[in-house]
């Protein structure tokens, strides 16, 4: 068997995808707080299903936890690329 060798994208390559992902993070946070917004929007409104604004939070705690997940992906892809 033979092994293949990986060879490392250039460093720039890992540095414009750390952008990348700290830009998808940044949308995520404000996908969580325009949720936030709207399920505030909707206290008192007797129109909304009862369910909705439990439901956005939910969805807004989502993209904050995916926010953060992409910002430490993008911090190891960092300090991958600067190893």
């Amino acid at each position: 068997m033979t092994e293949s060798t990986r060879t490392m994208p250039p460093v720039d390559e890992l540095l414009d995808q750390a952008a990348r992902l700290r830009a998808d993070a940044d949308l995520m946070d404000d996908c969580a707080r325009r949720l936030l917004a709207t399920a505030s929007a909707l206290t008192g409104c007797a129109a909304a299903p009862e369910p909705s604004r439990p439901a956005l939070r939910q969805q807004a705690a989502a993209c904050g936890t995916a926010a953060q997940q992409l910002r430490t992906a993008a911090e190891a892809l960092i300090a991958h690329a600067r190893a």
